[in-house]
């Protein structure tokens, strides 16, 4: 089974304690998550391990109804380790690992992973047909040797802290809900590929962004940004929608990064999405288009040096140099 071996190359030297889950976003309730799991781990002198997948269950179990990811599998990966977890293992969800029971699984981790202590969520199952609800688990921990601890889910203003909550945020465009969720700004990440040049007639440059497809993008309209490239952080107005003034009918996103000259054709770049300026809007033509971009860069500067949280750019533990 692939799932065991990716389990067995991790090869742990000491006990572990273990959470389990998807983990989409890395948002502040799993960040409370994690907070307990290292706690337990030295209440056990053992590892902090997070056990994740390749790609949501969901793909494999009801494809027709797959939810768009919040982070890619790279990006999860970097925002657990910098919690300060000991060990990160991601798992592919196929058939063979979805057909194993509960109680199958659990034998997996004891052997592999050294499970010492098992941390869930509330809203956690484990196993074939999610078997392995938090009651069950707490069973299969008596049975074996081990406690399972299960934590409540983290609320903030009455509201629960979900991965759900974050889709929903971003679906209405509402940034400052993403932040107080996650914590940090939306990223979006894409590689710059040739447009229609129609920015640039404007006299407003876009780069125009290919993004992976299964990846959660936020209501159409013009949003303040920061642009992350070559370890620096831009100034950035984007725009995310149809074009409608040019009755566009491919969604893009599109990035206009103030101050910066130069080919960005083919590179990798990051956009970090602070706050939406308004909705997308048909012009009655191009020149009233270009005296409303040139608002909306004003509109964007005054926000994006604004300061305090939904104002900084996600550096995903890294610091970067901004570009004014």
């Amino acid at each position: 089974m692939l799932a065991e071996q990716e389990m067995s190359e991790l090869a742990p030297d000491r006990d572990m304690v273990l959470t389990i889950g998807v983990f989409d976003g890395v948002h502040l309730g799993h960040k409370h998550l994690l907070s307990r799991l290292k706690e337990l781990a030295r209440e056990h002198r053992a590892l902090s391990c997070v056990v994740t997948f390749r790609r949501h269950p969901q793909e494999l179990l009801a494809p027709e109804a797959s939810l768009p990811y919040l982070t890619s599998l790279e990006q999860k990966i970097n925002l657990i380790k910098a919690e300060g977890v000991d060990a990160v293992v991601a798992l592919t969800f196929d058939e063979e690992l979805a057909g194993l029971s509960a109680r199958q699984f659990i034998v997996l981790l004891k052997k592999h992973l050294r499970m010492r202590a098992l941390l869930i969520g509330s809203d956690f199952a484990l196993g074939k047909d999610r078997e392995g609800s938090p009651e069950e688990l707490q069973r299969i921990g008596r049975d074996m040797g081990f406690p399972v601890t299960v934590v409540p889910p983290l609320r903030i203003a009455d509201e629960v802290v979900s991965s759900t909550a974050v889709r929903q945020a971003l679906a209405a465009g509402d940034m400052s809900r993403v932040v107080r969720l996650t914590g940090r700004p939306y990223s979006i990440k894409g590689t710059v590929v040739a447009g229609t040049g129609l920015g640039r007639q404007l006299g407003f440059p876009t780069a125009n962004l290919k993004i992976d497809a299964r990846c959660a993008i936020p209501a159409d309209g013009v949003y303040a940004t920061f642009t992350r490239m070559d370890a620096r952080a831009y100034e950035s107005v984007t725009s995310i929608g149809l074009r409608p003034t040019f009755s566009g009918k491919e969604r893009t996103v599109e990035t206009y990064v103030l101050d910066f000259e130069g080919d960005v054709y083919g590179r990798d770049v990051t956009i970090d999405i602070i706050e939406r300026l308004r909705e997308e809007k048909k012009f009655a033509s191009a020149g009233e288009l270009k005296r409303q971009i040139t608002l909306d860069i004003e509109k964007s500067r005054a926000i994006l040096r604004a300061g305090g949280l939904a104002q900084k750019p996600n550096t995903e533990s890294s610091q970067l140099p901004t570009e004014n």
